[in-house]
């Protein structure tokens, strides 16, 4: 069985994402990665299903940064909205954007994230699917317009957020808010001991606050 690490074998850890979402819940849970951004081309990559398109991506972004490493944990992750058996993004544009609010208002879908750990040393891999059911609210087509004229949704997954202004139109979730941040902090609990890892010992030395 492997060893958990304590507080004396800290492991450097590294975030595969520039998501500032990310970065942020990791920050606040007491955790500081450095930033290495993958470059993976999203585009590029195709899954027979949505769970399976942010698992493909999450290894694929985890797993261009540990191979530039000799040490460290690297974590990927990536997040698609599915609705309808069909995975969604990003969306490419401000049209795109009010399109896919006026498909998805009123509606209910699932926010999946793929969260994918690897340790750089040695090449171990720990990865699953977050879940989170999204209820999403009735914003008239005004509201819509508004919001996709802001800038948000362009830059998210699924073309909304729960802790911007997006969170004004989701009437409601069942599930992990964070995994529909963008990371969820027990599913990473989970992948860091099955690499032998304890998340007390990745923990920012001094007091809370």
């Amino acid at each position: 069985m492997t060893q958990i690490a304590d507080a004396e074998d800290k492991a450097e850890l590294v975030l595969a994402s520039s998501s500032p979402a990310r970065l942020a819940l990791l920050r606040s849970a007491g955790l500081d990665p450095k930033v290495i951004v993958s470059g993976v081309d999203e585009e590029a990559v195709t899954a027979a299903s949505p769970a399976e398109l942010g698992l493909t991506l999450a290894r694929a972004k985890a797993s261009v940064v540990a191979k530039g490493l000799t040490t460290g944990l690297v974590i990927g992750c990536d997040s698609v909205l599915e609705l309808d058996g069909r995975a969604y993004g990003k969306p490419v544009s401000a049209e795109d954007a009010i399109a896919r609010w006026r498909s998805m208002r009123g509606r209910t879908g699932r926010l999946l994230t793929g969260h994918c750990v690897i340790d750089a040393a040695t090449g171990a891999e720990a990865a699953e699917v977050g879940s989170t059911v999204v209820r999403f609210g009735t914003p008239g087509d005004d509201e819509i317009a508004a919001y996709a004229g802001s800038g948000e949704p362009l830059r998210v997954a699924g073309a909304f957020t729960l802790d911007g202004r997006g969170g004004w139109f989701v009437e409601g979730i069942e599930g992990d808010h964070g995994n529909v941040l963008g990371i969820s902090l027990p599913l990473l609990r989970r992948l860091f001991r099955q690499l032998g890892v304890e998340v007390t010992s990745l923990w920012k030395q001094g007091s809370f606050g």
